[in-house]
């Protein structure tokens, strides 16, 4: 049993700040999965300092005395990743100019640390699968198989769960790294911690640069605690520098630090819900939303058209017309408030007034009326027709570019190949 002094050690040996309960969790679940080879799988957003718990597993383990390398495979070429972990041939690919060893021989007897895990290829996937499962890995362009003892830590701050579904994440190299999970909790589910770490981030500065440190009100450290921090430690320890550099005076108050904390809805790309914008069986894309919105402008000035020809047909824009297109004025209230000189009986909407001259004839009324119905349906019928046109002859353009290639073709369009998939069936295009 891991006793709360054996963990309160280990954060100060690896200058661990905060007692929040989930930090004290994560701290022994790595601390009881240190003594064994199990693969460790370590969750949890980016900035929340994963790669100290990685340090850990390996330092009170028994191979504390091998090799410990951390990689980063979000930061290494696709091309490259093989050559890299797995090592290579002399002339096995252009510019291999001698045998090179990979990072799973260099530290066979020790560790190594696979962070953003979720990035890694799908063929260099099977290939970790491989020495997993059996300890044999091949080099890029060799043919002979190598063993290797390597104990294998990961990370990740995205859903594997939800990559395996999308099909870019092997399922079962996610069970086999899921032996033991360890969740490292953000800094907005740390409580106090907050200010115990910013605490900790001004006294640095104010160390190294011999100045007062700074002090927060208690106003100033409710505020801090309620910020979501999306950057996490990050971006908490930044704002301590800026407010350590910046401030004359040491001791913050709330409205102070507020000019240091971001708006929260300033964060970009925006992120949409887990369940809003995707229905089942289609992927949400930038290029979906755009389609949606025009389509929702397609909607308005078809209504809008439909109110031209009611307010004609009945001679002028009465109550009943706008209550029932009371939908294209809900956004228009402040701007069409009536002026202060109107009387109280005058109309509140701007209609522009038809003269005599301008209306046809009593002679030619009705047939008058039937060309500008069948103007305005045929009108209507085009713009429904035309982005479902335009958007079946860029399929098409792109189809006939990587000859019929869905994979290429999805990627030169910006959208999903399963997406693209659904497109080529509702459009009835052969291929």
């Amino acid at each position: 049993m891991i006793t709360a002094q054996e963990i309160h050690s280990v954060k100060l040996r690896f200058g661990i700040i905060g007692n929040s309960p989930l930090l004290n969790h994560a701290i022994q679940v790595a601390m009881q999965a240190a003594p064994t080879d199990m693969t460790v799988l370590i969750t949890g957003e980016s900035g929340s300092g994963k790669e100290s718990f990685s340090k850990i597993i390996h330092s009170i383990s028994t191979r504390k005395h091998g090799k410990f390398i951390a990689i980063n495979c979000g930061a290494i070429p696709e091309g490259t990743i093989d050559s890299e972990l797995f090592g290579h041939e002399k002339g096995s690919f252009t510019g291999a100019h001698e045998a090179r060893k990979g990072y799973f021989e260099v530290t066979d007897g020790g560790s190594i640390f696979l962070d953003e895990i979720g990035e890694m290829p799908l063929g260099t996937q099977a290939r970790l699968l491989r020495v997993l499962e059996n300890g044999e890995f091949i080099k890029v362009g060799s043919s002979k198989v190598q063993k290797t003892n390597v104990r294998v830590i990961t990370a990740t701050n995205v859903n594997l769960l939800k990559a395996v579904e999308k099909g870019k994440f092997r399922e079962d190299l996610y069970y086999r790294l899921n032996t033991v999970p360890i969740y490292v909790p953000p800094l907005r589910e740390r409580g106090e911690d907050v200010v115990l770490l910013f605490r900790k981030f001004t006294s640095d500065f104010s160390e190294k640069y011999h100045v007062k440190p700074i002090s927060l009100d208690e106003q100033a450290q409710t505020l801090l605690m309620r910020y979501p921090f999306p950057g996490n430690i990050r971006q908490l320890k930044n704002i301590a520098e800026q407010i350590s550099l910046l401030e004359e005076q040491r001791e913050v108050d709330a409205e102070t630090l507020s000019r240091y904390l971001p708006a929260e809805n300033s964060r970009l790309p925006m992120t949409l819900p887990n369940n809003q914008g995707k229905s089942e069986g289609m992927d949400f894309s930038e290029r979906d939303i755009l389609y949606k919105v025009l389509f929702d402008m397609k909607k308005d000035m078809n209504e809008l058209k439909k109110l031209v020809l009611e307010s004609y047909q009945s001679g002028g824009l009465n109550q009943s017309i706008i209550q029932k297109h009371s939908g294209l004025f809900e956004d228009m209230e402040s701007n069409l408030a009536p002026a202060e000189n109107k009387s109280d009986n005058s109309p509140n909407y701007n209609v522009p007034l038809v003269l005599e001259s301008q209306k046809p004839s009593s002679v030619d009324t009705d047939e008058y009326e039937e060309e500008a119905i069948e103007d305005i349906i045929h009108e209507e019928d085009d713009n429904s027709l035309s982005l479902e046109k335009k958007e079946k002859e860029m399929i098409l353009r792109a189809l006939r570019k990587h000859n019929n290639k869905r994979k290429y073709a999805a990627s030169d369009l910006g959208i999903s190949e399963r997406t693209l998939y659904r497109k080529i069936k509702q459009y009835e295009i052969d291929q």
